[in-house]
């Protein structure tokens, strides 16, 4: 668990969440005025459920923990999921964010940009925007991960194709729909590029 915390800790760093001030304390910009402190157990966040597609989906349930609607952070966003064994994220990029994913239990077969292998408990992946990125859970286990953006901006596609958690999420995102989503949340699947104009 310290491994993890220490990780979290060291993403934010890197991704800038904060800014020094001169006299070494911390400093809000102008559009974090509206930032809340968050210390969030496992199952703390926005619950929500996909709806069915035409692209494959890892799992129903995921769970958006901080972004601009939680925590009002304007400047990365982190979630959390399990994906069952068999299940997929299916192939596609982000445009103008980079992601790490921090794969906490399971063993995972990744396809990143020209890269393939298989990963385990502890990975760390790092997606750079505009590279390609799919993932199987090839074990026997759940794989429990957690994702961080750089930016914001994906978790509007999530919220476009998902409802919350306790609602009915049967009815279908159409192949416009998933275009239009994948427009607002800034990425590209495979074989469902959309035609929306960017």
């Amino acid at each position: 668990m310290r491994f993890w915390i220490s990780m979290l800790g060291l993403i934010t760093i890197l991704f800038g969440a904060y800014r020094i001030a001169p006299n070494g304390g911390h400093s809000q910009t102008a559009g974090d005025t509206k930032t809340t402190p968050l210390i969030l157990e496992k199952s703390d966040g926005e619950h929500r459920i996909r709806r069915p597609r035409e692209t494959p989906i890892p799992t129903g349930q995921f769970t958006i923990k901080i972004d601009r609607k939680n925590g009002g952070s304007q400047k990365m966003w982190l979630g959390t999921e399990e994906i069952p064994p068999g299940g997929v994220i299916a192939k596609h990029k982000h445009l103008g964010q980079d992601e790490i994913l921090l794969i906490q239990t399971g063993i995972a077969h990744v396809w990143l940009g020209t890269q393939e292998r298989d990963v385990h408990d502890g990975a760390i992946v790092f997606i750079p925007s505009d590279t390609w990125i799919s993932l199987k859970n090839t074990g026997n286990e759940n794989i429990n991960l957690a994702f961080v953006f750089s930016d914001p901006g994906y978790e509007e596609f999530m919220r476009c194709v998902s409802v919350p958690a306790g609602e009915p999420s049967s009815v279908r995102v159409s192949r416009d729909e998933l275009g239009e989503c994948q427009h607002k949340g800034h990425v590209v699947y495979e074989g469902f590029e959309s035609t929306a104009p960017r």
